[in-house]
């Protein structure tokens, strides 16, 4: 088994929101990798990391990153590849992350999703994989459809919750 999606995390303390993008991609059954690189700690190695992933295989890189957060678009400069960033709460309240890693200069850019939101970065890399393989396309649309069914259920459980007032 062949690793084809990425996660990078700045630091082992990030392991906690990145979780949410290798559940996902568990899921799925999508070959992945995790490691640890920072953008400042550990330059060479991000570099070697960012300019081999393509020969190795990989097709999208799921970033996660706190506070400078830099990480992700110093991979999306360095990699033809996708690269989905994950802004981490790790001060003020996330924002920093999330504008370093939503604000990249034109021709390098990175997909950024929600402050923690690795799950949805998970989410994201299956539907850019399921772009040219029919059978996950299938699994992502049955995905979605469960997605739906839970909030169809939702309502009809909450159909069912009394109030004086409650008109429906």
């Amino acid at each position: 088994m062949k690793a084809v999606v990425s996660i990078i995390m700045g630091s082992t303390s990030d392991l906690k929101v990145m979780e949410g993008a290798a559940q996902i991609l568990n899921e799925f059954k999508i070959p992945f990798e995790i490691n640890a690189l920072s953008a400042h700690r550990t330059p060479e190695e991000v570099e070697k990391f960012a300019k081999g992933a393509k020969e190795r295989g990989i097709k999208v890189i799921i970033a996660g990153a706190g506070m400078a957060a830099h990480l992700p678009g110093v991979i999306a400069a360095m990699t033809p590849l996708p690269i989905i960033g994950v802004p981490i709460n790790a001060s003020l309240d996330g924002w920093d992350a999330l504008l370093a890693i939503a604000q990249m200069p034109p021709g390098i850019p990175v997909a950024t999703v929600a402050v923690n939101g690795a799950r949805n970065a998970g989410i994201l890399a299956v539907q850019m994989l399921s772009l040219g393989n029919e059978e996950l396309a299938t699994q992502f649309v049955e995905f979605k459809e469960d997605l739906k069914q839970k909030i169809v259920k939702a309502n009809e459980d909450l159909a069912e919750v009394k109030f004086e007032y409650k008109t429906n």
